[in-house]
């Protein structure tokens, strides 16, 4: 078990700080309020290396292993979560995918460009019907001859339209089969293969979100990954790593969340004391603390044995239920130490708060990762 930052993650939370301190505060509130995707920001990371912190060498990635992964996400979190939550899809999710089950020539493709951030991608799972019952899936993929035609649309995608490479999953076989859906690679421009509607969201609002169409799009056989029918397998085991991705963000959330609560109770003087002089005060920062306390063993623990490559599917789903629902209640709490400034754009709190939520439901809600729990220990 981890307790402290190892050289290569000091390296990286330090690298991360220094640059969010001069290419993130200055302008998130601006992308926040008018949702722009900072296209530039992601190109910076690629050059620091983060947008393909997993990727071995030869691809042209950093190398690292999850503990490093979660420090820097969690570090660009405390800044602000939609980098993060950025950083973490284009990592865990397409790029991962490819990096799990692409074959060499497939690596060999698509993951350069992808952790140097030369392109941004994307991942296609979720639709408008089905959510969390991802084995229902309608969008499907009808072979012909050396393509595949896919027809259906996809939601709540991450770098929807301003990814230039998406990995979807379609069903090429009957309703229901979890053995009847396979992952596709799609690049941009590929006719028939375009964004719809962009979201209109309540927090990580700089991080892009809209929907995925299809209509007779056309996709090289040569462009799956792995096998026909592997696609919900592999997507079940890509949303093991993707977890821990959200429990990372999670867990950077309410550490800012806090900090900012902890130094503002410092600062803020009623009755001739700081207001963290008062019990009520004192012990709504103890909580918080020990509360992000424990998501952090439970974020890193799982981290170190997905690094080890071991079966983190229970782990990943604890590490990111915890860690989401604290980061909400942190958040939550910190706007309540801030009182009526907590609630206004003037101060950190707010935005903490709107981002944290996000969490408890994106990559799974909490009530499916505790079902995903449930049935691990009930074995």
């Amino acid at each position: 078990m981890q307790l402290s930052y190892n050289e290569n993650q000091q390296m990286i939370a330090d690298m991360v700080r220094d640059f969010g301190a001069k290419s993130i505060k200055p302008d998130m509130m601006k992308w926040d309020e008018s949702q722009e995707f900072p296209v530039q920001v992601f190109k910076q990371l690629g050059e620091l290396g983060l947008m393909g912190v997993l990727v071995p060498q030869e691809y042209g990635g950093s190398g690292f292993g999850y503990p490093e992964y979660v420090t820097a996400i969690a570090e660009l979190a405390k800044i602000d979560g939609s980098i993060g939550l950025s950083m973490a899809a284009h990592n865990s999710l397409c790029t991962g995918h490819i990096l799990q089950f692409g074959n060499e020539e497939q690596k060999k493709k698509w993951l350069p460009k992808l952790a140097s951030a030369e392109w941004i991608g994307a991942w296609g799972l979720t639709e408008p019907n089905t959510g969390s019952d991802a084995g229902n899936m309608r969008t499907v993929a009808v072979r012909d001859g050396d393509y595949w035609v896919l027809n259906g649309a996809k939601n709540f995608i991450t770098h929807g339209k301003s990814g230039n490479i998406a990995v979807v999953i379609a069903r090429t076989g009957e309703v229901g089969d979890s053995h009847a859906m396979t992952a596709f690679v799609i690049e941009k421009p590929t006719e028939g293969f375009y964004a719809g509607r962009k979201e209109d969201k309540l927090g990580m609002r700089a991080s892009e979100t809209t929907e995925l169409i299809f209509e007779d799009c056309r996709v090289p056989h040569e462009n799956i990954l792995g096998e026909v029918g592997e696609g919900f397998i592999q997507a079940m085991k890509v949303l093991d790593g993707g977890r821990i991705s959200i429990a990372a963000l999670s867990l950077g959330i309410a550490q800012g969340a806090y900090e900012a609560a902890l130094a503002y109770s410092k600062e803020r003087h009623q009755f001739n004391k700081p207001i963290s002089q008062f019990q009520g005060i004192a012990f709504k920062l103890a909580d918080m603390a020990t509360e992000i306390e424990a998501a952090a063993l439970l974020t890193y623990r799982a981290a170190a044995m997905k690094s080890r490559g071991e079966n983190v599917n229970k782990e990943s789903a604890m590490a990111k239920l915890y860690a989401s629902e604290v980061s909400v209640r942190v958040a939550n709490e910190a706007v309540q130490i801030f009182g009526g400034y907590g609630y206004t754009k003037d101060y950190p709190a707010e935005k903490y708060y709107r981002d944290a939520k996000l969490c408890t439901i994106g990559e799974g809600t909490s009530e499916i990762q505790k079902l995903v729990i449930s049935r691990a220990v009930l074995k």
